[in-house]
């Protein structure tokens, strides 16, 4: 696995677009779109963290940031190729991988070939609710969506060790929400719009969590029990990914971003 981190820079679209699908090309905008997306919203942790998606087809291989570009500079083109042991197939800037986030994201795309992306966050919010006793407190309307829905990992140290990611989908369950005990968050979804717009939705409730948190004493109101099973039903279309909501979603924030520029998808 390397993690090359001072070779230089290559950022021409040209040729990692014409030896992709188009299927592929299609999966590399979006997700270069989420890494921006991500920077707008200072979701970052410099050069750390990492979003993750699959590749269409029949091999197992999937995309990640190089280890060394920040989240404002990930395009298309320079997304590497990674397969399931960790190969790297097809690496463009030559910067490598994040071992960690490899660790994270091969474990859970071989282990459930339902989920397409999975996007993993070290926000000052999300860390802090994430090294709480009690995880996320069902709250706010942004927090009861979750209700029943998210898992929980301890922390092992930095995720160096392979043996590490059959615990890790072990917590996950069939689960595609998880809290990553004092390290931070992760969604995972049936496309990388899914994807995204349940890390907003979980980014937002844990900056709820902390800003009522931060009132001191003042006592927290947590809705009835009937309530908590009302809303359950009604979020179970974000669980299910489908619906216009998604793409709904998702098209306003790609408004948002190209307000910004349009050079992640090169």
């Amino acid at each position: 696995m390397s993690n090359v981190s001072a070779l230089p820079v290559q950022t021409g679209s040209s040729d990692v677009r014409s030896r992709v699908s188009p299927e592929e090309w299609e999966v590399r905008i979006k997700l270069a779109a989420a890494y921006r997306i991500a920077a707008l919203k200072r979701w970052t942790d410099h050069i750390y963290t990492h979003f993750s998606a699959r590749v269409p087809g029949p091999d197992e291989h999937f995309l990640i940031n190089a280890f060394g570009l920040l989240f404002d500079e990930i395009t298309a083109s320079n997304l590497v190729k990674v397969d399931i042991d960790g190969t790297l197939v097809d690496d463009p800037t030559g910067l490598g991988i994040n071992h960690a986030g490899y660790v994270i994201h091969s474990a859970i795309h071989a282990a459930r070939p339902d989920l397409q992306a999975v996007l993993h966050t070290h926000t000052r919010d999300g860390v802090a609710v994430s090294a709480q006793k009690n995880g996320l407190l069902l709250i706010s309307q942004h927090s009861l969506g979750f209700s029943g829905r998210v898992a929980y990992h301890g922390y092992e140290g930095i995720a160096q060790d392979l043996g590490e990611r059959e615990r890790l989908v072990a917590d996950l369950g069939d689960k595609n929400v998880m809290i990553l005990r004092n390290h931070g968050l992760l969604t995972a979804g049936l496309s990388i719009e899914h994807a995204f717009q349940l890390l907003h939705n979980l980014e937002y409730a844990c900056t709820i969590q902390i800003a009522a948190q931060a009132a001191g004493n003042a006592e927290l109101i947590f809705p009835p029990q009937e309530v908590v099973k009302k809303v359950e039903e009604q979020a179970k279309v974000f669980k299910s990914g489908t619906g216009p909501g998604v793409a709904r979603h998702w098209n306003a924030l790609i408004r948002e971003l190209d307000r910004h520029g349009t050079a992640y998808r090169e």
